[in-house]
Order: structure tokens, then sequence, then C-alpha cells
């Protein structure tokens, strides 16, 4: 007779079940046999703290941590007057003419973190608000006041006048672990979907997907399969003591809603932001000093490296800290503190969230040796930090052309084998499929001229490619030195 082809995969299944759970039929209670005892690795936050052993206490055990941190999730209530823009429409199709004020309304959430009414939410939910209303679990409302707000990690701080709140316990984010169980807890969508509670797990963690302040954020996403929507935007990520381990922040999603692909700012950031919005009105920034980049396997070939962890130090600010430790362009930083160094963008957030007078340990590799440097942060200026904003390269040009650019340093000149002194800008990614690659730039080229007009820096790069913005089917044409090809000077023009 012929046998299912799912008929083995049932019988794994049943021998596996029959090992796992040993049924007592008197009680109608099925135990944990085989499985490792949850006592001691998840305790209930309550008073009990009795040990899981059944199914039913396990479920039992998320319904007390639900129960237990829910009041502390708030939903907020803004309102900003907008503008309505110029339409020479508007008297045949009834809309309202330009010009008109209207008032708009928008739904986020927020996390009680002290008993005398702080609130952790999203810098997005509070921005442009006239007024903010918060509503509490218990049904009272009160007026919103914001302390502070960071756009840098899409942070903000806000204060009801209440006392003898029910605030949650921050965890610590750091020990979060892939795989962990989470509930994410907020207010989506609308009003009457509040404190509304959804399951999941850690997806991975420190996801940098360049939302924040055009990529010139600082990002560190805790992802979750938890259902977020809009309107969870500054609720909870719960873990499974009751602690907040991060703020739910976004969603990629191609429907518009929960597609299962969350994000949030973990606890240990969001803390950080927090305290120094509170104690000094704005948020005091570590500086280190340095432009870097990613490494890639080529780039690590070039450089005669085992693997391309760590990151390129493109440059280095003149006077700063890292000037003053003795780093140097062409360095290849490989750990923070003894701790790997996955990507630029995780290092930057690194620094950026330490306090000024921090001492780190840098371990790098210089001309193919390792060696270890201690540098103490500085204070990174209202001023530098602007700066640093416009040197960080716009997200949506970057869309639009489909590569990116930067400096071309002295080390990198050299690395690519190009005289010294040579002036232009360094590609350093193209996007697979954009009219660039198709037309054959590739990682590496040097970018000497864009329509015909010298390039000797970044910000000639981008000016000249800004005059091309307002240009419908507009054409760009750089002349470049291609990697490897010192000697050789092509042109490549494509549609942006």
């Amino acid at each position: 007779m012929k046998r299912s082809k799912f008929i083995y995969p049932l019988i794994a299944l049943a021998v596996f079940l029959t090992a796992a759970f040993a049924v007592d039929f008197d009680s109608n209670k099925a135990s944990m046999a085989s499985l490792p005892d949850f006592s001691g690795t998840t305790e209930v936050a309550s008073a009990d703290k009795k040990p899981v052993g059944t199914l039913r206490e396990f479920n039992d055990a998320i319904v007390d941590i639900a129960d237990q941190t829910t009041p502390t999730v708030v939903t907020v209530r803004v309102t900003q007057t907008v503008e309505v823009p110029e339409n020479p429409f508007s008297r045949f199709f009834g809309m309202p003419e330009g010009g008109e004020e209207r008032q708009r309304r928008g739904l986020g959430s927020g996390v009680i973190v002290s008993e005398d009414g702080y609130i952790l939410t999203n810098n997005h939910v509070v921005e442009g608000a006239e007024e903010i209303t918060v509503d509490l679990s218990n049904g009272e409302s009160y007026d919103g006041e914001v302390i502070g707000r960071d756009p840098q990690t899409d942070i903000a701080v806000v204060k009801i006048d209440a006392e003898n709140l029910q605030a949650i316990e921050i965890g610590n984010s750091d020990d979060v672990r892939v795989g962990e169980m989470v509930l994410a807890i907020g207010s989506p969508l609308q009003d009457n979907l509040a404190h509304s509670v959804s399951m999941g797990i850690i997806s991975a963690k420190n996801r940098t997907i360049g939302i924040i302040n055009q990529g010139a954020g600082y990002e560190t996403f805790l992802q979750t399969d938890a259902a977020i929507n809009p309107g969870n935007s500054g609720g909870a990520l719960v873990n499974m003591d009751g602690e907040l381990v991060g703020i739910n922040t976004a969603i990629a999603s191609r429907s518009g809603g929960n597609d299962g692909i969350g994000f949030a700012v973990p606890s240990n950031l969001a803390k950080s932001v927090m305290e120094s919005l509170i104690e000094n009105g704005k948020v005091v920034r570590a500086q280190l000093g340095i432009y870097g980049d990613d490494i890639d396997r080529t780039l690590a070939r070039a450089l005669g490296l085992e693997s391309s962890q760590g990151i390129l130090i493109n440059s280095v600010v003149e006077d700063a800290p890292a000037e003053r430790a003795g780093l140097r362009e062409g360095d290849v930083i490989k750990t923070l503190n003894g701790k790997p160094v996955s990507s630029y963008a995780n290092f930057r957030t690194s620094i950026a969230t330490s306090k000024p007078g921090t001492e780190i340990t840098l371990g790098i590799i210089r001309e193919g040796e390792s060696r270890d440097i201690e540098v103490t942060l500085g204070e990174l200026s209202q001023e530098q930090t602007a700066s640093l904003q416009n040197q960080n390269y716009n997200q949506d040009m970057e869309k639009e052309l489909g590569f990116r650019v930067d400096e071309l340093t002295t080390d990198l000149a050299r690395q690519l084998n190009l005289e010294a002194g040579q002036e232009g800008v360094v590609v350093t990614r193209v996007q697979s499929g954009s009219n660039a690659a198709r037309e054959g730039l590739h990682r590496g080229a040097v970018i000497i001229k864009v329509n015909k007009q010298p390039v000797q820096s970044l910000s000639d790069f981008k000016e000249e490619i800004n005059k091309l913005a307002d240009e419908e089917n507009a054409v760009v044409l750089l002349q470049i030195i291609p990697q490897g090809a010192p000697e050789v000077k092509q042109y490549i023009a494509f549609e942006l």
C-alpha cells in the first residue's frame, strides 16, 4: 500500500509529543516531563513567583505579565494646526481651498516610567503637537507637556501632573536575546483599540534601517514579530520579567499594517536619552571625531584583512579625541571595549549615546598589526551635530541616484593606486539593478566630474546633483576613474 508522504513526519511528531508530555487523564493536565524545568528561569512578576510547570501555568504567567504592565501604557492623543495646500480644483470638487488652517489629530502610545508622571514615547508622536492628551488605562485623562524631544533617536519625554502612578520597570536591553518572547502593548489604529496586547519574539538585534532623520539618526533597533500597527508608536515592548526592553517605533510593511516586522528603540538607548533630556533639557552626546564606512569582502582583501568584520576610518576630525589619541586614516576598528564592531552605523550610535568623558578602548589594525588605543570621548556640540547631519549622505539622494559616494581621503586614494592629490569622490555602494549599475558604475570608482563640472569634494558633488532635482527625466553625466585603472578616464550617463 502506498504511504502518504506526510505519514513519517506525523509519526515523528507523535513520538516527540509522547516523550515530551506525560498526560494525567485524571487531572486532565499535561506536564512537561522531558522539557527543561522553567523554575528559576521564568518567573511571574508577582509576589508568588511560583515555577512554571504546565502549559496552563505558562499561559497564566503571560496573563500576569500583561495584567501588570498594561496599566503602565498610555494613549497619547495630539492636536496640531496645519495649513491646507493650494489646490486649483478645490472649488469644483468641494475640497478646502488653499491657505485655510485645519486641526489635525494624531494617535500614539506612551509608557509611564515614573510614579510622578514621566512618560516615554516617540518623537514623531508628539512632534509639532499644540495640545497633548494622555489617556490612562483606568479612564483618567491628563494634559501632557513635552519635556524634551530627540529627533536623532526618535525619543521624546512627556510629563503629566499626576502622582502615585503605576510605572514600568526599565530592563537592560543589552541582555535581550534573539528568540526571546516579548509582548507589544499600545493603542493601534484607533481609540477603541487602546491597550491592545500582542505577543511574539525578538527576531533580531542592532537593526539599522535608515528611517530616522533620513538615515542620519542613531539606530540600533530591536526587531520583533509581535504585532505592531500605526498607533503603537511609543508603546511598550516588554520581556517575560515584565520589564520594558523597547519603545515600539516603526514597521516594515507592504500593506501599511502589521507584516510581522516591527522595530523598537532599545530601552537602554531610550533611558539614556530620557535622562539627558530631563537633566539637561537636551541630549548631551559624546564625540570621537571620525568618519568611517563598512568593510565588504573586496575592501577587506584590498586591505589585507582576514575578514570584513570592522569599520574603516576614512578621515579623522582635526583636534578631536580620535586625533589626540592617535587614530589615523586607514585604521580599521575591530572592537569597542572588547566587543566586535559590526557596522559603522551601530558604532556611531554606541559612541553618540555614551557620556562625554567616557574612556573607551578601541581594538584596531594598522598596516597589518593589531593594537589597542585608549580614547577619552569629548562632547559633541549642537553645531557639530548639524554638521554631521549635513555630511551624512542624504538617503533620498542615494535612493534617487542608485549609488552612494564619500570623500576621497588620502588613504583611500593610496589604496586605489591614484596619484597623490587626486580630487573627486569615491563610490562606496551601488544598488543592484539601478540605472547607474546597468551603465557600469561600480564600487571603488572615483567621480571627478558631474555634468562636465569638476568635483573636488562631497559638497561639490551634492551641489551639482541638486541642480538636477527639478528637471524632468534628468540625465546625469559622470566622468570617472575606474577602480584598478588609475590611468583610465571614462564617461557614464544615465537617467534619474
